[in-house]
């Protein structure tokens, strides 16, 4: 955490939102003059950034939300002090470069979040989900803003070192919450706000579905120039999305 935040020195108010951290997180966090706010999650509605967002909002006029291993650069800095002042938007999406086994990759099929908004414009979609699992932040759901929305296209770096275990781990409660959001979107026939959202929904569970990821990232998008890495990467997604289909087709929920 502490390399996310040495690179946030040109942004006006930083906010670390600790939600039972048994690390250094606090102690970190003071070091670089970051505000802290304590969160702790009931299991509903709202999660962490919705929370914040309601509870401590923002005194400037945007807000990009970071994890602690996403870094930022001076191409991403300089960028949004051109962008910001005079833009029209209400919300950008921003791409991510992951680290994976230690290789930063430059290919394969891009990580994307709508991380960055005006503040005021809206919040993360609101999801009464019955503990799919222990994920207290926002990690699938997406904000739901008005107004028109951009991109940036200077790169965040998502550097998790932690190991394909917790890779792994990380994304089977992924998969988990994604299977128990498609079950019920189908269930209950609720239309999305987005037609990004819609399409992933559609698409999920699909028996077709990891084959074409993989093709499509590994080749397609040149994930074979990351090396092993990047057929690792694109591998494991693979598998992470044809988990899903497992979890629907146990629940009834496959289309």
């Amino acid at each position: 955490m502490a390399f996310c935040l040495e690179r946030l020195k040109r942004f006006a108010h930083v906010v670390v939102v600790d939600s039972g951290s048994t690390d250094r997180t606090c102690e970190i966090a003071g070091q670089h003059k970051a505000e802290v706010i304590l969160f702790r999650w009931d299991g509903k509605f709202p999660k962490k950034r919705n929370w914040v967002l309601r509870n401590h909002p923002p005194s400037t006029p945007w807000v990009l939300f970071l994890d602690a291993d996403e870094w930022i650069d001076d191409a991403v800095c300089n960028e949004l002090a051109a962008t910001l002042p005079a833009t029209t938007h209400n919300g950008f999406w921003m791409t991510y470069d992951n680290w994976f086994l230690g290789r930063r990759l430059r290919h394969g099929t891009p990580n994307r979040k709508l991380a960055l908004f005006r503040v005021g414009s809206g919040e993360y979609e609101r999801i009464d989900e019955n503990r799919w699992s222990e994920l207290d932040m926002e990690i699938h759901e997406h904000p739901v803003l008005s107004g028109s929305i951009g991109s940036i296209h200077a790169r965040i770096e998502h550097r998790d070192d932690r190991g394909l275990e917790h890779w792994q781990r990380r994304h089977a409660a992924y998969a988990a919450w994604e299977a128990n959001r498609t079950r019920d979107l189908r269930a209950s026939g609720a239309s999305l706000q987005s037609d990004r959202q819609g399409r992933k929904y559609q698409l999920l569970g699909k028996w077709w579905l990891p084959a074409v990821y993989f093709l499509d990232s590994y080749v397609r998008r040149l994930g074979f120039l990351d090396g092993s890495a990047g057929f690792l990467h694109a591998w494991y997604k693979a598998r992470y999305f044809a988990q899903i289909g497992r979890l629907l087709k146990q629940s009834g929920g496959s289309k």
